[in-house]
């Protein structure tokens, strides 16, 4: 599998004009096809006035991509849409630009530009998280050990999930799988065999900062 991916941490929003048509697009995290169609049918529904729902996903699990021009001329929306997504390096996302026509035509050309234009837009405000493979670490550690521990993490890349102040320290970390082994080894040696862990590997989880 691989070892990590790209995809937002929340929706995205953005708009452009066009000879006086509105392209808005909304952009989603989906994790399946049920919830990029949900995705879809929401912002149909909250637009029926509009002329176009035009939408693109691209799913990591089974490699899934799907696309619609919505009644716009072949390969002027939904193409340029996932284009602009792939383009990205995301996965796991919906985006759907709705169009208000205007009045005055586009060309092919000048509609393509539109809608990926309009997905750009709501990626440029979009937050995006860094997912990738790891293994989680859960321990106790003495006092007297958090100081050389808490210096260690940072060195190793690790982030930590959680720590609890009590007779002892209580640490759950998180650690990319290709440095899980230097992990272990660096904490072991710190604490002279004193720490032991409780490894759980091959999860996936936010690394953003």
């Amino acid at each position: 599998m691989s070892d990590g991916y790209r995809t937002l941490a929340e929706t995205a929003l953005g708009e452009l004009e066009e000879k006086r048509s509105r392209f808005i697009a909304e952009i989603a995290h989906v994790t399946d096809e049920e919830q990029a169609v949900a995705h879809i049918e929401r912002i149909r529904a909250e637009n029926r006035k509009a002329r176009h729902n035009v939408y693109a996903y691209l799913l990591r699990e089974g490699n899934v991509t799907r696309y619609s021009d919505d009644g716009e001329p072949q390969g002027t929306g939904g193409v340029p849409v996932l284009e602009t997504l792939r383009g990205a390096g995301l996965t796991d996302v919906c985006c759907v630009v709705t169009r208000y026509f205007g009045g005055i035509l586009l060309g092919t050309g000048g509609l393509a530009r539109a809608y990926s234009g309009a997905c750009r837009a709501a990626l440029d405000s979009a937050k995006v998280m860094e997912i990738r493979r790891c293994s989680r670490f859960d321990f106790y550690c003495d006092y007297d050990l958090y100081g050389r521990v808490g210096a260690l993490l940072p060195e190793l890349g690790a982030k930590t999930l959680r720590e609890d102040f009590g007779e002892n320290v209580s640490m759950s970390v998180i650690v990319e799988s290709d440095r899980a082994e230097k992990f272990r080894e660096k904490l072991t040696n710190a604490s002279n065999g004193r720490i032991s862990f409780d490894e759980t590997a091959d999860l996936y989880e936010d690394f953003s900062r």
